[in-house]
């Protein structure tokens, strides 16, 4: 009952009326009133941030950080830590290119759309790193390499954080998202970095428009909390052994050793 009543609730304020009402808001002169409160509410380290200003709400979200706020401290052939947030989930990937996360199945198939790209990642390994609000909403590259495809998915974006992820429809495979697979120089193998719209406001916005990527720099920008997800390779990453689900995460943390 409650989980059809939560996804009821979504369906009817999930839509272009309300997406286009909630991200003009965010964007106007008026939001700025908000921001004072914001900062307060969610207790954001403001000193870190590399402007002070902020013409509105949606500024605010998607502030850059002064230089060296994240060090990468991902070493070589370590995997670099691509956002703020919290690690949701990780681990293997089942050998129907399938993964369990808050008691739903998720099928790579359809999070990936092609069950071609799918089997490359047959019995790899996850990582679900969630982003809140309160989160730094840029996001990083996790290693060196180069991007091989990239595309979007999806239309609609569900919650993603636990209620979202416990009660919605399978958010991580049906909402709007934008996916790049990047093929490693440490080891030759492919990665699948899956950014995934948050609710209301789907906006994912790439930065790094060159192919070749270096480990920590800047390739794009969430506007609210949101979701990515990585995918590995089956024998080509383990995680690090000292990471646990629910663990809060920053930009340049070594999530695990590529091999």
């Amino acid at each position: 009952m409650k989980q059809s009543f939560y996804r009821l609730f979504i369906e009817l304020t999930n839509n272009r009326f309300t997406s286009g009402l909630l991200r003009r808001f965010s964007t106007s002169r008026l939001s700025k009133l908000f921001i004072k409160p914001y900062i307060k509410a969610f207790n954001l380290n403001m000193d870190e941030s590399k402007e002070t200003a902020f013409s509105s709400l949606h500024a605010l979200f998607t502030r850059e950080l002064k230089q060296n706020a994240r060090p990468i401290h991902a070493g070589v052939s370590e995997l670099a830590c691509p956002v703020d947030g919290v690690l949701e989930s990780c681990g293997k990937i089942e050998m129907d290119i399938k993964f369990v996360v808050k008691g739903k199945t998720y099928s790579i198939i359809d999070m990936l759309g092609s069950k071609e790209m799918a089997d490359k990642y047959d019995e790899g390994y996850y990582m679900v790193l969630y982003l809140s609000p309160s989160h730094y909403h840029r996001m990083h590259s996790p290693i060196e390499g180069e991007v091989v495809s990239q595309f979007e998915l999806g239309s609609k974006s569900y919650p993603v954080n636990k209620a979202g992820l416990t009660y919605g429809k399978d958010p991580l495979s049906k909402n709007y998202r934008i996916v790049s697979e990047v093929l490693c120089n440490d080891n030759n193998k492919h990665i699948a970095m899956i950014k995934v719209g948050a609710m209301f406001v789907n906006t994912i916005v790439v930065t790094k428009k060159e192919k070749q990527l270096k480990k920590g720099e800047e390739v794009g920008y969430f506007s609210f909390g949101s979701t990515v997800v990585l995918l590995f390779e089956a024998n080509s990453f383990t995680p690090n052994q000292k990471l646990q689900s629910g663990q809060a995460i920053r930009v340049g943390q070594n999530l695990g050793k590529l091999y």
